[in-house]
């Protein structure tokens, strides 16, 4: 007999270990095999480091994504973002973090193929080439074509935070939404809006060539956000209050 193989997919936790503790439960209802972090953990939210101590408890494959980079090369933000609270709260985040906490950050990988009971499953944060590109239900087929060429036929990716199934030329592409600052929508030159009390994450699970995908969402403490938020010193404070607890 085959056995079924389960993973699952977080992204774009943020900081936000309450939110990332809500999903990790819910994960440990599901007997996965395996949890692959598709990056983007510790900036924004108000407990950077532990969100690293889970991961590293949990010894999971973790791809880096752009705002593990904005850690490690902080130069890289200014090319990326003109907001000066995102700028001021990355680097708070990096001010909370040790040396050892930066270097596992450092050994996150760009992508990665994980094996799925004989099924090639290709992970990354925002595209198989780059950690800053978008994939999203809009992207253009034509677009698509070229992002997607030189890979398999299962591909996970976040950086959006926007959980997505979408199906391209034969292609099965996820992604897991966030974990710590999940968006409604995404809507250029503003803000975006996030939804309140909810994380997210997906599971993926193969079975003798069968795929199923999963898109989970589960409720978080607003409460204790807000506690872990007040707690810190994180300058971004303020606004992840106003979008996670309303006015």
């Amino acid at each position: 007999m085959v056995r079924t193989v389960k993973v699952a997919l977080v992204s774009d936790i943020h900081g936000n270990a309450v939110a990332f503790d809500a999903v990790l439960d819910d994960i440990s209802d599901h007997e996965v095999d395996a949890i692959v972090c598709l990056g983007d953990v510790a900036t924004l939210g108000p407990e950077p480091s532990a969100v690293l101590d889970r991961l590293r408890r949990l010894g999971c494959l973790c791809v880096r994504g752009n705002h593990d980079d904005y850690l490690l090369q902080p130069d890289l933000v200014d090319d990326h973002s003109e907001s000066p609270d995102i700028r001021e709260a990355i680097n708070w985040a990096r001010d909370q973090l040790t040396g050892p906490d930066l270097d596992q950050v450092a050994g996150f990988v760009d992508r990665a193929n994980v094996e799925l009971d004989g099924t090639v499953l290709t992970v990354f944060h925002g595209c198989p080439d780059s950690n800053t590109v978008d994939l999203l239900a809009t992207t253009p087929p034509e677009d698509l074509d070229l992002l997607l060429s030189e890979t398999g036929a299962l591909l996970a990716g976040g950086h959006t935070h926007l959980q997505m199934v979408r199906q391209h030329r034969g292609k099965l592409l996820v992604n897991p939404g966030s974990v710590g600052l999940p968006f409604v929508e995404r809507v250029a030159g503003r803000p975006p809006t996030l939804m309140a009390g909810i994380a997210e994450y997906a599971i993926v699970e193969v079975d003798a060539g069968r795929v199923g995908v999963s898109l989970r969402r589960v409720p978080v403490s607003l409460a204790a956000v807000s506690a872990a938020v007040h707690a810190s010193q994180n300058p971004f404070g303020p606004a992840l209050l106003a979008a996670w607890a309303g006015p």
